[in-house]
């Protein structure tokens, strides 16, 4: 939910329409409805899981989508997308400096990029992703802790620069939610941790 809030609010202003835009870790194409209000000229999504591209492509027949096997994005040539999307990924990348410098390759100059997770702060006391399979077992996903000030230098470095952060924190106005789901425990436990970030940045090079 505080991810739809934070995407929602950095999409506003990013260079959706009649652009080309690339969305790393699309899984099911969770955004891909209020990109597509948007119109732009190319929409391509990669992940890691057939599952959920087949998933993705049931919802929206036309989509291009690409299957990704590292950090690599060949279907997309030097300076080419306007926008890069990023949501609830990052954590699960095992080398993002691999992955910055390749997203920083696809962008043209004056692009931009858009990057929600879980926050390191979040993850780093132990928060974890789940999901029951069909035995409802509990598994329980491998996180990647980045710090916010370690992507930044990173995309510094590749002259992404960052011109916009939005955090979001458990506070009392969500402990409904977690009642709701028999984790009132979780709650306590994490009230006033950040849980959400979302990072807008842009690529400052000058075209060649």
């Amino acid at each position: 939910m505080l991810d739809e809030q934070v995407c929602a609010e950095l999409l506003a202003t990013a260079p959706v329409g009649g652009n080309t835009v690339a969305d790393i870790g699309c899984g099911t194409g969770r955004h891909w409805g209020k990109i597509y209000e948007k119109q732009p000229a190319r929409l391509v999504g990669f992940d890691v899981s057939p599952g959920m591209l087949h998933q993705l492509k049931a919802k929206y027949p036309q989509a291009e989508t690409h299957l990704l096997k590292d950090s690599g994005l060949p279907q997309l040539p030097t300076a080419s997308c306007d926008l890069l999307l990023s949501t609830l990924t990052v954590a699960h990348i095992p080398d993002i400096t691999a992955a910055l410098t390749e997203w920083a390759r696809v962008l043209k100059p004056g692009g931009q990029l858009i990057i929600t997770d879980y926050h390191p702060d979040a993850l780093a006391r132990g928060g974890q992703r789940t999901f029951r399979d069909k035995a409802q077992k509990t598994i329980a996903i491998r996180n990647h802790v980045y710090p916010l000030t370690q992507i930044t230098d990173i995309a510094n470095r590749l002259n992404l620069t960052t011109f916009r952060v939005i955090e979001r924190r458990i506070d009392a106005t969500m402990r409904s939610w977690y009642e709701k789901q028999g984790a009132t425990a979780l709650f306590e436990r994490f009230l006033g941790v950040p849980i959400i970030y979302g990072m807008q940045l842009t690529r400052t090079d000058v075209a060649q």
